[in-house]
């Protein structure tokens, strides 16, 4: 019921109904209504939403889009569309075609629908308090170019998206100029691109998400005041892959992440006041590229464990803080037993730093002669960087 409205109505549809289409309940329903449309498949062109009714499958009914149409465009406040299984939208290089497409509204839930072999799926454009919850879609595209994105937004504020699957798009989930928006317990897997790809989207948390197998994991670019809580991120692999991009973040929180399996762990430029702490680096390439544009960031309390590299930098790093992390590599002792190290430990290696100019050279990686160099190098520091280092790092790893 919409605005205290009463005497609200319901609609029903499907073969065995005088109302045979959701277009024609469309046009009888007033606002407030529920339309529950019965199982069966309809081929109804662009069902345009003008009127602020809830649309309810019952018994899974598909809406084909017949590889033409945006199956669902609405246009209103205070929709609902739950229980929908929406298939083959239409494709366009110029449009962005969607299976659910929210035009410059608020309050739209989208919630416990099949999209399958759309191009864009869920698109919400300018709007507000919207929510996207326990959806399932599934893109087939063979390129980038070939399919949108699984959920878009742009410029719109207060979204709820959650418990979401979304697999084979072109990014999983694509926010841009978004604020105050939650994300939280989605699956973004086996996507062409991103996982997760937010430009511009300021005052947004990320929790309980997963990000697995993706082209790369989460990009987060000209972004400030981010949450990203006890999300995973892992095998993200290839040449330019990473976990996690931060391209000119500041003022953010990354905490009780894993980071697991990936080329790079988390690859951080012009990125500045950022929080890393307590988060599980396992496994991966790089665990960490910092590069010089990075300052005043603090890594504290982080275990670093069978990375190949835990840190590649281009630069010093005198600007940035490590306090506190649990080095798998670390060799020193504990003669007080307070359970830090009491001599610091340089992350960065000689190898590393060759690695890094000269990638070609990972052809040497495990020889004798690499070994030589970095134990020679811990001895003896001249190359890396002097200051680059954690003065108290731990014996035993963080409990998380």
């Amino acid at each position: 019921m919409v605005g205290g409205m009463a005497h609200a109505a319901t609609i029903q549809v499907g073969t065995s109904y005088p109302v045979k289409s959701i277009k024609q309940a469309l046009e009888k329903a007033a606002d407030g209504d529920t339309i529950r449309v019965h199982g069966g498949t309809y081929r109804e062109g662009n069902i345009a939403i003008h009127k602020s009714v809830a649309l309810m499958g019952v018994d899974n009914p598909v809406i084909d889009g017949e590889k033409e149409h945006e199956q669902f465009s609405v246009f209103v406040p205070y929709v609902t569309i739950n229980g929908f299984t929406v298939i083959a939208s239409g494709k366009s290089s110029i449009r962005d075609i969607a299976a659910i497409k929210v035009y410059d509204t608020h309050h739209a839930t989208i919630e416990n629908n099949i999209l399958d072999d759309n191009f864009f799926g869920i698109y919400i454009q300018s709007s507000k308090q919207c929510t996207i919850r326990n959806n399932k879609l599934t893109a087939y595209g063979e390129t980038e170019q070939l399919t949108g994105n699984g959920i878009h937004s742009w410029k719109s504020d207060s979204l709820y998206i959650a418990g979401n699957t979304i697999v084979g798009h072109r990014d999983g989930v694509y926010l841009e100029f978004v604020t105050h928006t939650e994300v939280r317990d989605n699956q973004a897997l086996d996507n062409r691109r991103y996982g997760l790809h937010f430009m511009f989207s300021h005052q947004n948390g990320y929790y309980h998400n997963t990000f697995s197998r993706n082209g790369a994991g989460v990009a987060v670019m000209y972004t400030k005041q981010v949450r990203m809580e006890n999300n995973t991120f892992s095998e993200n692999w290839g040449d330019a892959a990473y976990g996690l991009l931060l391209k000119d973040i500041t003022d953010s929180h990354i905490e009780h992440n894993v980071f697991s399996r990936n080329t790079t762990g988390i690859l951080m430029e012009g990125s500045n006041r950022v929080q890393i702490q307590r988060n599980q680096f396992e496994g991966n390439g790089w665990a960490l590229k910092m590069q010089s544009s990075c300052m005043d960031n603090e890594l504290t309390q982080n275990n670093f464990v069978q990375n190949t590299f835990d840190l590649a930098t281009n630069g010093s790093l005198k600007l940035n803080r490590f306090i506190r992390n649990y080095w798998d590599k670390y060799e020193g002792y504990d003669l007080n037993k307070d359970r830090e190290g009491d001599v610091p430990y340089r992350p960065v290696s000689l190898f590393s730093m060759v690695v890094e100019k000269y990638p070609m050279a990972m052809l040497l990686f495990r020889s004798f002669m690499v070994t030589l160099l970095d134990r020679t190098e811990r001895v003896v520091p001249s190359l890396i960087p002097e200051d680059l280092k954690d003065d108290a790092p731990m014996m035993k790893p963080v409990a998380l």
